[in-house]
């Protein structure tokens, strides 16, 4: 299997995993999710100062900022792999 179909599955697999994922988790879930897909952030940050969930997605996905797309995946992957333990 090559890293874009562990990645596939590694996406499936995060929709069924035992334990919901603390918000932390969800955010780093989501973040390299991003990273992996569309690369370094590129949206603007939401504009409303009490859209507190918006903000959050958009600053960890930043924290990826330069990271390459298969580096991503790769740690991704680990997560998704660890969370189903």
């Amino acid at each position: 299997m090559d890293l874009t179909q562990e990645f596939e599955q590694a996406i499936a697999d995060s929709k069924l995993l035992p334990e919901k994922p603390t918000n932390d988790v969800l955010l780093k879930i989501y973040s390299l999710y991003k990273q992996a897909t569309e690369g370094d952030f590129s949206g603007e940050m939401p504009s409303n100062p009490f859209d507190i969930v918006g903000i959050a997605k958009a600053n960890a996905w930043k924290e990826q900022g330069g990271k390459p797309k298969e580096e991503a995946m790769k740690e991704y992957i680990s997560l998704i792999l660890q969370l189903k333990k």
